[in-house]
């Protein structure tokens, strides 16, 4: 199960740590050239940097998805690339729609040998949005990160909005990603039905982490959009793990010139050392 894989992954590493590949062609330390080609010449080199370092990347699908079939492309190549590095991959593509639409997705994200470990989805359809996933998750040992209490400045508009019976919007979506994974909890105890939460939420997250003791909390957040480990804690089960904290601006736009590789994987390196002193 992927939630078994993951906290093996974690272990190996040292610290749950996620760098994300949100590559954008006017920050690139190298932009020479056709733009895809600069675009997999830098994530390649960020896939080496933090290689060993993180366990996790994230891949941002709409980076590439915007340079049509080539960039889809390119994106298959980097999940398999990233996988052929003993990364686990996650595929942030947030996902969402009716279920026979739901099943044509997770079927094209993951199935087949370009398929990431884990796909982001965004289950605000309702539940049967979100079972096509799961299932698909199930049979072929993926994991899924379903969108529960964003980092984003307007999620509040929503999210935050209370609901009869107490709790607010997040509280119903909560449970539901709870009851979904219920059957996928491995033996880590995690299951491989978890749940995005930003890392700027800290004021939320116990009452979160009660509604879903057994969710892995993918945290965004962390680093450019203020996020920072003292707060971690707050995320995570009694065990103290549970959390997936990822980082993008922050590591992989963390040099420039002819050094920036060695730049990023030192600041993947910092994060992992202080993702994991707060954690103990």
């Amino acid at each position: 199960m992927f939630g078994d894989r993951l906290s093996a992954a974690v272990s190996a590493c040292g610290a749950p740590v996620c760098v994300g590949l949100d590559p954008v062609l006017e920050r690139l330390p190298d932009a020479s050239g056709e733009p895809l080609a600069a675009v997999e010449r830098f994530c390649t080199g960020v896939l080496d940097a933090v290689a060993g370092v993180a366990p996790v990347v994230k891949i941002q699908s709409a980076c590439f998805e915007r340079y049509g079939w080539a960039g889809v492309r390119l994106l298959e190549s980097l999940i398999v690339g990233g996988r052929e590095r003993g990364l686990l991959v996650i595929n942030d593509a947030k996902r969402g729609d009716i279920a026979i639409s739901a099943t044509h997705y997770a079927k094209a994200l993951l199935s087949g040998d370009a398929a990431a470990d884990a796909l982001t989805v965004n289950g605000y359809l309702g539940v049967d949005a979100v079972e096509p996933f799961v299932a698909v998750a199930e049979r072929e040992g993926a994991g899924l990160f379903v969108l529960v209490r964003t980092s984003n400045p307007g999620a509040e508009t929503f999210q935050g909005v209370g609901i009869e019976g107490g709790g607010d919007v997040s509280s119903a979506m909560a449970r539901m990603v709870r009851g979904v994974g219920a059957g996928l909890v491995g033996a880590s105890g995690l299951s491989s039905v978890g749940a995005v939460v930003g890392a700027t939420k800290p004021e939320v997250a116990e009452r979160l982490r009660g509604e879903m003791p057994e969710q892995v909390f993918l945290l965004p957040g962390y680093g450019a959009q203020g996020g920072d480990a003292s707060g971690l804690r707050r995320f995570a089960t009694e065990r103290g793990d549970g959390v997936l904290v990822t980082a993008s601006r922050s590591v992989i736009y963390a040099g420039e010139g002819a050094g920036w590789r060695e730049a990023v994987r030192g600041a993947a390196e910092r994060m992992r050392d202080e993702v994991g002193a707060a954690l103990g």
